[in-house]
């Protein structure tokens, strides 16, 4: 087991946890866009961003282990301005039609977005022009709205033949 403290919270973890799993088994929330049960944790989005104890720098929590005796603060002005940062980059390559989105409201970049106080993007990227994908009678996928966090990747079956 390996002992970390969250948030002045002491958890005891399995080898192998990452800073975000053991923040939920202390039931501290870090929010995420990228991380998606059953996906691998590549840190993409970098919402997750943590402080850690003696570090210079912020590391994401969905991608870094947890080790012995780390000291890991979740909520700091530094963390709270890297992630509002790293949304307002997202958003820049997003287009600004939230109102008119089959999503409004149900939409974790949104919500995200709100809950940091994002009101205006100060940069401005290239907005992608995709052809829509509407060939399946259930599901249209339009990539003109991804963000790159990974989710519309699902886990692949693997053939048993």
């Amino acid at each position: 087991m390996v002992h970390v403290t969250i948030d002045n919270k002491e958890a005891f973890v399995k080898e192998g946890t990452t800073l975000l799993e053991a923040a939920g088994q202390v039931h501290v929330i870090i929010p995420t866009l990228c991380h998606f049960e059953g996906l691998s944790e590549y840190g993409g989005c970098r919402i997750c961003m943590v402080e850690v104890e003696k570090e210079p720098r912020l590391t994401p929590a969905c991608s870094r282990l947890a080790t012995e005796g780390m000291v890991v603060k979740t909520n700091t002005d530094r963390v709270r301005r890297a992630r509002k940062l790293n949304l307002e980059l997202l958003l820049a390559n997003h287009p600004y039609d939230c109102l008119s989105c089959v999503r409004n409201q149900k939409c974790d970049l949104q919500r995200l977005a709100y809950e940091f106080g994002v009101e205006k993007v100060r940069f401005h990227g290239s907005k992608p022009d995709f052809r829509v994908d509407d060939t399946s009678p259930s599901i249209e996928r339009d990539p003109n709205l991804c963000i790159l966090c990974g989710r519309g990747v699902g886990p692949v079956p693997r053939c048993r033949a």
